[in-house]
């Protein structure tokens, strides 16, 4: 393997409410997050933050109407997105490239951040996944030239204690064939064989690639709609410093048909717009 090939690191994952952004944004606040103000790309979608200690969640959308970001109208609610992290996207798109990885060239864009009274550009380098080579969702790298502007303490402090992505679950017909991406992207050490399918290691936390049979056994009825989709990304576990602090938001915000098992709390995905949620100590 070339040595230059990138550490696994989290950025952040991302949830898709396609055009329903003010639906996602209350849903999520419900369940206990703080989000940051709305925020406007230059390439034309919008979001809101969940920030977390060193990654976060990000609800994207478009305006009803606006066909500039057609990934994100095309696909389904719910978790559609896994981002790595990069220190710089140009190095990172040409030791991919080199190593047979089916990549997108970077591209650079921004959104304004108000910080106080003041006015700044959150800016981002990105390169991304060919979608044909991932059919679960969409892969890609950020690379953060303004951190300070993403990554502010008002921003990491949530109702229901969370504090970082431990894991996301991906479910796949054939976990070896994004197990066998994943090698080439970050070579062999940094994915392990499971019982399901396949685990990439990324620091502290991880993404379980699984067959659709193994959601159903780790979720039940909590686990997303999966009709016409073969392969999808499906849940995500949150950690939290408190269950009890989840019990207490997730009582406060009304949301339904969740469930503490053992050392978890279990949120089904029609209460977080189409992803599973585990909130876990």
């Amino acid at each position: 393997m070339p040595s230059e090939l990138p550490v696994p690191t989290l950025d952040h994952v991302v949830v898709n409410a396609r055009d329903r952004i003010d639906d996602a944004a209350d849903t999520y606040r419900r369940l206990g997050f703080t989000l940051t103000p709305r925020g406007y790309h230059t390439l034309g979608s919008m979001n809101h933050l969940a920030m977390f200690g060193t990654d976060y969640l990000e609800l994207i959308a478009v305006k009803p109407g606006d066909d500039s970001r057609p990934e994100i109208m095309s696909a389904p609610f719910g978790l559609n997105g896994l981002v790595f992290g990069s220190e710089d996207a140009t190095a990172t798109h040409q030791a991919l490239e080199g190593n047979g990885v089916p990549i997108d060239a970077p591209q650079q864009f921004s959104r304004p951040v108000q910080i106080g009274d003041a006015t700044r550009d959150a800016v981002f380098r990105t390169t991304r996944l060919q979608n044909a080579a991932t059919p679960a969702g969409r892969f890609y790298f950020c690379q953060h030239l303004t951190r300070d502007a993403v990554w502010r303490d008002e921003w990491r402090h949530h109702a229901n204690g969370a504090v970082g992505i431990a894991r996301a679950v991906i479910a796949a017909e054939d976990p070896r064939t994004l197990g066998g991406l994943f090698t080439r992207m970050f070579g062999p050490r940094s994915v392990r064989p499971t019982d399901d399918g396949c685990s990439l290691i990324l620091g502290l936390s991880r993404f379980d690639v699984v067959t659709p049979a193994a959601i159903w056994e780790m979720f039940g009825g909590a686990a997303p709609d999966s009709r016409g989709r073969r392969d999808y990304m499906a849940a995500l576990t949150i950690r939290t410093l408190s269950l009890d602090a989840v019990e207490t938001a997730l009582e406060a915000g009304g949301v339904k048909g969740w469930d503490r098992i053992g050392t978890s709390v279990l949120v089904p995905a029609p209460e977080a717009f189409g992803v599973t949620i585990e909130f876990s100590v």
